[in-house]
């Protein structure tokens, strides 16, 4: 997933204990549909607080049903999130490794061979206790177009 022609915009929305807070990225990054219909979104995210370490982050998306984030780099995880469902996932930080329980409320997927907008929601739980709610958008369009 080399190609860069796409303009990947993110936000993602985290409430710990009622409290929210936003995150919002936008950069270049790839896309692509295989022969099976999923969708990647690939795209590179830089530490804020050390932009020489970045992680690299693919999306894939598997119809309504479906998302697999695996990101590699500062942390290593691979979360499925998968629509009425929980898994338990390995999410690996520079203080240790944890297993997560993962549980989605909402897989909206807009994606089209050209981009489009995913949107999910989902809990996170360690040991069986729910640390927080999660939702995220991600809208995808080729550099240079206009929505």
């Amino acid at each position: 997933m080399e190609n860069n022609d796409y303009l990947i915009s993110v936000t993602g929305i985290q409430e710990v204990d009622g409290e929210k807070d936003k995150i919002e990225l936008t950069t270049v990054g790839s896309f692509m549909i295989n022969s099976r219909g999923n969708f990647y979104i690939g795209y590179k995210e830089y530490d804020e607080e050390n932009p020489e370490v970045s992680s690299n982050n693919v999306v894939k998306v598997e119809g309504d049903s479906k998302v697999t984030i695996i990101r590699n780099g500062g942390t290593q995880t691979r979360l499925i999130l998968e629509k009425g469902r929980r898994h338990q996932c390995h999410y690996r930080t520079v203080m240790g490794d944890l297993m997560i329980g993962v549980s989605t409320d909402t897989i909206q997927n807009k994606l089209r061979e050209n981009g489009g907008k995913l949107h999910v929601s989902y809990e996170l739980d360690f040991n069986n206790e729910m640390m927080s709610r999660n939702e995220f958008f991600i809208d995808v369009k080729k550099k240079g177009e206009t929505v």
